[in-house]
């Protein structure tokens, strides 16, 4: 693997799962991270102050910082995949807002993804679309208020059949017209490479050539979405592109670790582990 200048995060919400929750920021520390992500890691758009404190305290009492978030997204367990487009979910997407970015904030978090949620039977997809933007106008103008940018992401229809969204293509159209059209420029491109590789997309040119749009990157390794060097992707050649790109966000390890999570690291040396020494490298 290449020892580029890239920042790697690990996503709590689906490695180190066999710990709870509380454990996770320690555990990842103790693996070499000081940066993690997060699902939204409540059942509810408004937990409690005392759990939204608690997971908190555990974030800052492991030294890790928090770069990812994503707004409340309904049950993923069951299918679920965003609320924003949804006449029936609506509400609860606006009424987390406020909490996610709140939470966000306290910690330095400036990246909210912003899952678009499942075709409605029941709608039309322009209705949906119209929902859609009007909820993520909403969401932008308060990540604005705090420094940070939404991002919007592409799933694959193999596992997510339901999901409009499973392009770059599609999704930099939806950014663009929000940037364009609506005028909110704090609206970026989550590129998950695992998604769009498993859509068949061309990850190496969408890297030489869409890099500048992107806000976040997340990696897993296809088709089982194990970590890199589990799949079919040439994550040397993947990475090395992408620290030449100019991207300079994190890249989010999101797969699902092949044997426990504490040894699925061995492809990423120890010392590109931290963004504190990657940063004193560069």
């Amino acid at each position: 693997m290449p020892e580029a200048a890239l920042r790697y995060d690990v996503n709590l919400s689906i490695l180190f799962t066999e710990l709870p929750l509380l454990q996770r920021p320690a555990a990842a520390a103790a693996a070499g991270f000081d940066a993690v992500e997060l699902w939204w890691p409540f059942a509810e758009p408004v937990p409690s102050t005392r759990d939204l404190d608690a997971l908190r305290d555990a974030l800052l009492d492991a030294g890790t910082r928090l770069v990812g978030l994503n707004f409340d997204a309904g049950n993923m367990a069951a299918g679920d995949r965003g609320l924003l487009s949804r006449p029936a979910d609506s509400e609860r997407f606006r009424t987390n807002i406020d909490v996610a970015v709140g939470f966000a904030a306290s910690l330095g978090c400036t990246v909210l993804n912003a899952l678009y949620g499942n075709r409605d039977p029941e709608s039309s997809v322009s209705e949906q679309r119209e929902i859609a933007t009007k909820n993520l106008m909403l969401a932008a103008r308060a990540a604005e208020r705090a420094g940070a940018i939404v991002v919007i992401e592409a799933l694959n229809s193999i596992e997510s059949p339901h999901y409009p969204i499973t392009s770059s293509h599609e999704a930099l159209d939806l950014i663009d017209y929000l940037r364009v059209v609506h005028d909110v420029p704090n609206i970026a491109f989550l590129a998950d490479l695992y998604h769009l590789a498993r859509m068949g997309e061309p990850i190496e040119q969408l890297i030489d050539r869409r890099a500048d749009r992107f806000g976040h990157v997340q990696i897993a390794d296809p088709p089982g979405r194990g970590q890199p060097g589990t799949g079919d992707l040439d994550w040397g050649n993947l990475l090395d592109r992408l620290a030449v790109s100019g991207y300079r966000g994190h890249v989010g390890l999101e797969y699902k670790p092949v044997g426990p999570s504490a040894d699925s690291f061995g492809w990423l040396p120890r010392h590109l582990r931290s963004t504190a020494a990657v940063e004193q490298s560069v």
